[in-house]
């Protein structure tokens, strides 16, 4: 019986430290569910663009300028289906020259003039200096750079608490071809993917000046010497 009782006591010992020893499978990948397509492709239904700017071509949302022909200031062709709060963005996107961003949980300004908008912006830029960055247009500015994890309360500027990489990231941004864009906003918490990474994320508790819900926008930048932003492919999962 003694005897009995040691093996025993041996393998369960034996089998534990062999489960503690292997390495865990990893957690699949999500399958993509619930997102909705807010662009046919083909039209500017529930968009509003100046046409002086915008167009569609190739399936795409496609906002170009030169160095003769610019905005009087940056511009954006804005989602008019919705304001959400709570959402995963997901999108493709190519940049051409300049810099460009996706705008959300934004207002429109329609007294600084009609496309110009004020929020949230997951930066995006030629040179890949700015790409993945958490920016808040005509508002606090730089909130979280690439590869940081900030936090942001009442009255204080936004500080690094963390990371989710470093120059790595970015050599994953592609410069002459298209990028997947994903944002998570839920909460108070603001996370970036560019091609599976993440880019940035934001934990912002100012009250006085965050924004918990508002418009969605792709941004038309001025440069001297024009760009082109290509987007296509754009789905939304509002979330509770």
């Amino acid at each position: 019986m003694r005897n009995t009782v040691l093996f025993l006591t041996f393998s369960l010992a034996f089998g534990a430290v062999a489960a503690f020893g292997q390495r865990p499978s990893p957690v699949p990948a999500l399958k993509e569910s619930g997102f909705q397509q807010i662009f046919d492709g083909s039209s500017f239904k529930g968009w509003d663009c100046d046409p002086d700017f915008w167009r569609i071509e190739g399936g795409a949302i496609v906002g170009e300028t030169t160095a003769a022909h610019q905005p009087k200031q940056n511009i954006f062709c804005i989602w008019r289906d919705g304001a959400p709060a709570n959402f995963e963005l997901k999108l493709d996107y190519k940049l051409t020259g300049g810099n460009s961003g996706i705008q959300y949980r934004s207002v429109e300004l329609p007294n600084v003039n009609k496309w110009v908008m004020k929020g949230y912006q997951a930066d995006i830029d030629a040179e890949q200096v700015y790409s993945g960055q958490i920016y808040e247009e005509r508002g606090r500015g730089f909130l979280a750079l690439r590869g940081q994890i900030a936090y942001v309360s009442d009255g204080v500027k936004s500080g690094s608490i963390g990371s989710t990489g470093g120059d790595e990231l970015k050599g994953l941004i592609k410069t002459d071809g298209w990028n997947e864009m994903h944002i998570i906003a839920r909460g108070n918490t603001l996370i970036q993917l560019i091609n599976g990474r993440v880019m940035s994320m934001l934990v912002d508790d100012d009250k006085a000046n965050r924004k918990m819900d508002g418009e969605i926008g792709i941004q038309l930048h001025l440069t001297k010497t024009g760009m082109k932003m290509e987007t296509k492919n754009i789905r939304i999962k509002i979330l509770p």
